[in-house]
């Protein structure tokens, strides 16, 4: 299986084809940096200090600096980054250059509010199909997508042209839903399913606990109370 949250990733250039692996945690950053940027270009914003920048993204300039450093871009003393370009550099070390069509499998509320974020398209991804396997779900209008019936899964993957599937299902169906999905051809997998999916070499999955990412933020949080008088 290759999980995205362990191995480092394969990032690809305008080319397509992969250029270098880049650590995990700072793939993540890479996101952060862009959404900043993002913000920078649509405030007028042309050059930017690294220290700037990594104030903006919540990290240290020598975190950025190594972390852009994965990408080849190294900005020039005295003078720093200038937005447009590096926002393009990071969106292509990151694939968001090429066309991303995604398909939401699970039109419970996790599944219709995902189809309804505008965000996705603004980034680079394009929601093309939402499927349930609700007879009373299926036909209903989620946003501007009709729901498709799951039965119907793989000629409206092949139809859209989806390379990115979501996965909002229960545990007990999420497996079987995502083998049908890989049979279909679809390598990039995104599952709010909670439990552990398996998948084959060649395929990425990611997964989001969401239950997990509660409980270490409840770690996190009891170690800054103070204790009561007498621990």
């Amino acid at each position: 299986m290759t999980s995205l949250d362990s191995s480092p990733e394969a990032v690809h250039g305008e080319s397509g084809t992969a250029a270098k692996q880049i650590p995990p945690a700072a793939v993540a950053r890479l996101t952060i940096y862009l959404r900043a940027l993002t913000t920078m270009l649509a405030e007028g914003v042309e050059r930017v200090s690294s220290e700037s920048l990594a104030e903006a993204s919540g990290v240290s300039s020598s975190t950025l600096r190594k972390d852009l450093s994965h990408v080849g871009s190294y900005g020039t003393r005295g003078v720093g980054y200038e937005v447009q370009y590096l926002s393009r550099h990071i969106s292509a070390a990151l694939g968001l250059t090429r066309d991303w069509k995604v398909a939401i499998v699970g039109a419970g509320n996790l599944g219709k509010a995902l189809a309804r974020y505008g965000g996705f398209e603004s980034r680079g991804f394009d929601v093309v199909a939402i499927f349930d396997a609700d007879q009373m779900v299926v036909g209903n209008e989620v946003g501007w997508l009709r729901v498709s019936d799951v039965a119907d899964l793989e000629p409206v993957l092949q139809r859209t042209g989806a390379n990115m599937v979501v996965l909002a299902l229960p545990a007990a169906v999420a497996q079987g839903v995502c083998d049908r999905v890989i049979a279909a051809g679809v390598r990039s997998i995104l599952s709010f399913a909670p439990v552990m999916l398996q998948v084959p070499a060649g395929v990425n999955l990611r997964k989001v606990d969401m239950a997990t990412e509660l409980q270490i933020l409840a770690y996190h949080a009891q170690r800054t109370q103070i204790p009561e008088d007498g621990e």
